[in-house]
């Protein structure tokens, strides 16, 4: 029976002037700040102006045992953005400058953008990237902004978020330089070690479009693994005014998002890369490096504000993006529709007579996807999780590896005789600078600076008693059994995850 004529211009009309309402399903934003810990107040931070997130929180999950596998930007980067331990991808550290670090170019058959676009979507970039190759980690679409305001970042991704002259679904990789330290110092400080402004206007000035929110260095909270002093204070005063800028480019995206009809279309994932760069925090394998906020909204599932005590890790994103894309091959952890790696250099003459594989083929994720965990959040995901982290800038080799689970945290510093080295940026903090002046036994957090600086083989946490990791129980006499029992399944986790410093539990 044809349509009535009222109905058929109705239709018409609709088509016509409301086309936001025919948007792609199933878009992804995925959200990476940079050296944020998980200071939000859905975490309980009650310093955090973070309200943008939390909202995210309450309508959707919040994990509460989320972990980067390395706390390095670029080694990091290159897990999340192929689910692959950065050991085995080949981006060993930064990729910037004379470090020049850089994947395997085989990771291409795995390499989120790559297998999202063989998956159906539109890929966009906007922010840090911080990987190579590019030819590996390739978008189809690379957006500018200043990665200092995310303000301005939203904005100028709205018509990449928008477009309808596309059918596909969009992932959008919105990675902000806040709150990584940078701009100078602030000069109106009265010490003698002055605050990092963390990417802050000086003198209380703002970006366009930025509430700033400034805080009193009292009000700041000291995480365990810090000294609680003046300079510390003044440095998180800069830090927590960072983070809250980043919340207010997320409201933009969320305005952004349900204009256009495409709120409830949407995942939004939100991590950071690692934790806040503090000395015990970013370069490090303790909790303080380690653990991420990791907050997802899935409009599909229908169990939101709620938490989850999965153990997760970075090495997961690319997996439970695919997966959510419908891409993931479940019998063989790798994509439906690999990208030909062999063919693809050959056709782009490249890298044609390189090592591109290390040795072996990459054919399946070292992580695995949560997306069972949206749906029950009551369910576990991995037992145990391995961090790898080797270098951080060139010439700061010390390889550290980790294995953890909710018991007890063994980590094994391969390079112990050394000392240990320091980020530029985190070796010049004032927070560190004031204790380093006092000497070896000067306080910082829960250690002193000689034994933060010089540490032993293996430390060995019982992390369910000792969240702060306050006791090194390697040397314990009635822990040895433990101790040995994670060797083994540290050196086995290696094993399984290939991992070439594995060799040197035989020698040296």
């Amino acid at each position: 029976m044809p349509l009535p004529i009222r109905t058929f211009i109705c239709l018409f009309v609709a088509l016509t002037y409301f086309p936001t309402s025919w948007a792609a399903e199933r878009n992804v934003l995925f959200i990476i700040t940079d050296d944020e810990s998980p200071t939000l107040g859905c975490y309980g931070d009650t310093a955090a102006k973070t309200p943008a997130i939390d909202a995210i929180a309450a309508d959707g999950l919040i994990f509460r045992n989320a972990f980067a596998t390395t706390a390095s930007c670029s080694a990091s980067r290159s897990v999340v953005m192929s689910g692959l331990h950065n050991h085995r991808n080949g981006q060993f550290g930064h990729q910037h400058h004379y470090h020049k670090f850089s994947s395997f170019h085989d990771v291409v058959r795995l390499a989120l953008p790559q297998v999202l676009d063989r998956a159906g979507y539109r890929t966009g970039h906007i922010g840090k990237y911080h990987v190579a190759p590019e030819s590996v980690y390739h978008y189809e679409t690379y957006l500018q902004g200043n990665e200092r305001n995310t303000v301005a970042m939203a904005d100028a991704s709205r018509e990449f978020i928008t477009d309808t002259s596309d059918d596909r679904p969009f992932m959008l990789y919105f990675a902000t330089s806040d709150p990584h330290r940078g701009g100078g110092v602030d000069k109106t400080s009265a010490s003698k070690h002055k605050p990092d402004l963390f990417g802050n206007k000086p003198n209380d000035g703002s970006y366009p479009g930025i509430n700033e929110v400034i805080y009193d260095p009292a009000d700041v909270v000291v995480p365990p693994f810090l000294p609680d002093t003046p300079e510390t204070r003044e440095e998180l005063a800069q830090y927590y005014q960072s983070v809250a800028r980043i919340d207010q480019g997320v409201a933009r995206l969320v305005q952004i998002l349900k204009e256009a009809d495409l709120y409830d279309k949407t995942l939004i994932l939100f991590t950071s890369d690692h934790g806040m760069a503090f000395a015990g925090g970013k370069t490090t394998v303790y909790e303080g490096g380690l653990r991420v906020p990791m907050v997802v909204r899935d409009p599909y599932q229908s169990k939101r504000g709620v938490e989850s005590e999965a153990m997760i890790s970075h090495i997961d994103i690319t997996p439970t993006l695919l997966d959510f894309a419908g891409g993931l091959d479940a019998k063989t952890n790798g994509p439906i529709k690999p990208v030909n790696a062999k063919q693809y250099w050959k056709e782009r003459d490249e890298a044609v007579m390189d090592n591109r594989d290390g040795g072996k083929k990459f054919d399946a994720y070292h992580g695995k996807s949560w997306l069972h965990c949206l749906a029950t959040p009551s369910e576990s995901h991995h037992d145990t999780i391995f961090a790898s982290h080797t270098f951080h800038e060139i010439q700061m080799y010390y390889p550290m590896r980790v294995i953890r689970d909710d018991k007890y945290k063994l980590i094994w510093n391969i390079a112990h005789p050394l000392p240990y080295p320091f980020a530029s940026d985190l070796w010049k903090a004032s927070s560190w600078q004031a204790q380093w002046e006092k000497g070896k036994d000067a306080p910082y957090g829960n250690t002193t600076v000689g034994r933060y600086v010089q540490r032993p083989a293996f430390e060995l946490f019982d992390i369910a008693a000792d969240p702060n990791e306050t006791t090194n129980l390697a040397t314990s006499q009635g822990h040895q059994d433990v101790l040995e029992t994670y060797k083994a399944k540290l050196k086995a986790m290696q094993k399984e995850m290939d991992d070439p410093w594995v060799m040197k539990w035989d020698y040296e």
